[in-house]
């Protein structure tokens, strides 16, 4: 019985990216004769070199599945992409049977001197960061350039979680039926309504690409007053401050998402969120305003935020410029 994992959805492929260290996909169309004839090789290698959690080959169907090709820019066909830890780490364009023979060879090696864990194991015992989504090609998870210090947010319920902790780099608590260290929750919820309002300011300049948003709230069987998954949530740019809600609704936003259920990964409860690249170029803070909730709750919850980008040279501690007199400046 073939190993090899066809994907049949973008929610399934980020499942599978996010449940095994190594994964490695072969995207090929029917029509495509030499993807036809580098198969059998790669379902050779797929069946002597699959490891669960470890090494996971997959097949992407680039006619069926373009979203997901679109994502990684598959131009041609075959495309070989591997992926250490949701990283894309090596790419081979064409049916070049020894170069994938030595790159999938090299992985097994690598896997064979690592610990056997799972993907979420290791996050949690090594200090690997946990990802909900994979990551676009050419950009990396740069959280870790948020100033928690200045972190400020409006309509926070106190008995949630500490604001910092939908910034934090484990694996959340609700996956695992449980709390954060401590028994703490480190999942945050919004108070008297479900709109919320975060100031993220930032140690550096960024370049934003993409926000990972993570909501596990339980399910109406589990608690009749369940909060929601953020539905509208508007973001605003190089602020100095936070916004007031009534401030908010008089500033045009830089950009305005209409997230829906399908955005929502069954297994993470993440939505990957692509900005409008070209307006969140060296970004000092970031307002994430979050309007309306998707249901009809009183309160909406988010247990991680990740950022997505490029990370540049790093500002003054103690002051955050406004840059710029316009939004997207």
């Amino acid at each position: 019985m073939s190993k090899t994992i066809h994907i049949q959805s973008p929610a399934q492929f980020t499942s599978v990216l996010s449940s095994s260290r190594t994964v490695v996909v072969d995207f090929y169309a029917d029509w495509c004769g030499p993807c036809k004839q580098i198969a059998p090789l790669y379902e050779q290698l797929s069946q002597q070199l699959s490891r669960p959690n470890q090494i996971t080959f997959t097949k992407v169907n680039t006619d069926q599945q373009q979203q997901i090709a679109q994502s990684y820019n598959i131009t041609a066909m075959p495309t070989f992409l591997i992926f250490t830890s949701q990283r894309e780490t090596s790419r081979i364009r064409g049916a070049d049977p020894r170069a994938l023979s030595a790159a999938v060879q090299k992985l097994a090696a690598e896997a064979a001197s690592a610990p056997s864990s799972g993907a979420d194991a290791s996050s949690s015992s090594t200090g690997e960061t946990w990802l909900g989504a994979s990551l676009p090609r050419g950009y990396s998870d740069i959280t870790d350039q948020v100033d928690v210090r200045g972190l400020d947010f409006l309509n926070l319920d106190s008995d949630a979680g500490p604001a910092r902790e939908v910034f934090g780099s484990a694996k959340p608590s609700a996956l695992s039926k449980g709390k954060g260290k401590e028994g703490e929750k480190d999942w945050i919820e919004s108070d008297t309504d479900e709109q919320l309002m975060m100031f993220i300011p930032f140690q550096s300049a960024l370049k934003v690409h993409t926000l990972h948003l993570t909501s596990l709230p339980p399910t109406s069987d589990e608690d009749d007053e369940a909060p929601m998954r953020p539905k509208t949530i508007q973001l605003f740019i190089n602020r100095s401050n936070v916004l007031g809600f009534d401030e908010a609704n008089d500033t045009p936003a830089t950009q305005t998402i209409e997230l829906k259920s399908s955005d929502w990964d069954a297994e993470t409860g993440t939505a990957k969120v692509e900005l409008r690249f070209v307006k969140f170029q060296n970004i000092s803070s970031l307002v994430i305003f979050v309007v309306d909730g998707d249901g009809d709750g009183e309160k909406t919850r988010l247990d991680r935020v990740r950022i997505v980008g490029e990370s540049g040279e790093k500002r003054a501690m103690g002051k955050l410029e406004k840059i710029g007199d316009e939004q997207g400046e």
